[in-house]
């Protein structure tokens, strides 16, 4: 991760200043919100693609900044939405902006920025970067339903569970990554295997993330541990041991899902579950096996520093503990 961000680390910077001047406006309480979560942290990931992506492909302007910011603005947006639905109190380590400053406020602000974002993408004037981020938001929204439809199921399959994490995690990857080959005038090849990497690399991503949900210490992952299972979202960890209890573990684990408050003994028990059928060994091999996937789609660009980066950011995804 260093070495990625070494390379870009000054248009970083001005992608964080691009950030508070999009920010601008009439009402105070959007840029308090708007700040606090850009302020709250993050590894700035998505934005980091397209400024690599757009130099792995050979950009020499100007643009990658704004639109670097762009990104950003959308996951912002979705953040205070997710939160939202999810009734999170955390994010990032801190109280998450629903908690200061209502419901209603950070879904108006989550609005307000995904509107904005459309305002700055024509103003950038590039058709085909505006079909590819009007497209992502579209399926974001999709799958953040899908999502909602497939809680507490536990039918729910792996190739299921998949399309979920495509739509609300991987296509805005997927999108930064593309994004920054269009800035570069890729060919139409290599524009397809950035969005390629990115997708993948969105799907181990939120892969790992799930994982976490389930190892992580709430001091590392900045989330609630187990939130994930009180809020009945069934993901990889755990869609394995599903796939492997046996019927009295099933219906203990549909006994948990179903109830609305969870006692601390519940998540310990779906928890040494998920260990005993090695739920998270499982998940880890899958987000593994897309890290390898995500890697060969660069396998037609020149050797760089730019294309290590990459290859370095793409490790970090399977190896990070937060």
């Amino acid at each position: 991760m260093e070495a990625a961000l070494a390379l870009i680390g000054e248009d970083l910077k001005n992608v964080e200043e691009q950030f508070r001047k999009d920010l601008a406006s009439n009402v105070p309480l959007i840029r308090k919100v708007g700040e606090y979560v850009l302020s709250s942290g993050g590894k700035r990931i998505r934005p980091a693609l397209l400024l690599l992506s757009a130099k792995l492909c050979g950009y020499q302007g100007t643009r990658h900044v704004p639109l670097a910011s762009v990104i950003e603005f959308i996951h912002t947006a979705t953040l205070l939405h997710d939160d939202v639905v999810d009734s999170a109190t955390l994010r990032r380590g801190n109280a998450s902006a629903n908690t200061i400053w209502g419901n209603e406020a950070s879904v108006l602000v989550g609005d307000f920025l995904f509107s904005k974002s459309f305002s700055l993408m024509v103003e950038d004037g590039d058709l085909s970067v505006l079909k590819v981020l009007s497209e992502a938001t579209t399926r974001i929204a999709e799958g953040e339903v899908l999502q909602l439809i497939c809680t507490s199921d536990l039918e729910m399959t792996e190739e299921r569970y998949i399309e979920v994490v495509k739509g609300k995690t991987a296509i805005l990857i997927s999108a930064a990554c593309q994004a920054g080959a269009i800035l570069g005038k890729a060919s139409p090849e290599q524009e397809a295997a950035m969005s390629d990497f990115g997708m993948e690399l969105g799907i181990a991503f939120q892969i790992m993330d799930d994982l976490l949900d389930y190892t992580a210490s709430e001091e590392e992952f900045g989330k609630n541990i187990g939130h994930d299972l009180e809020e009945g979202k069934i993901t990889l960890p755990l869609i394995h041991t599903l796939q492997n209890c046996t019927p009295a573990e099933r219906e203990l684990i549909a006994e948990v899902v179903s109830k609305d408050i969870l006692e601390e003994s519940d998540i310990k028990a779906v928890f040494d579950l998920v260990h005993a059928y090695d739920g998270l060994g499982y998940a880890a091999g899958r987000a593994a096996d897309y890290i390898t996937q995500c890697k060969f789609r660069l396998a037609s660009f020149t050797e760089s520093p730019v294309r290590k980066a990459l290859l370095n950011l793409s490790d970090y995804v399977v190896s990070r503990n937060s």
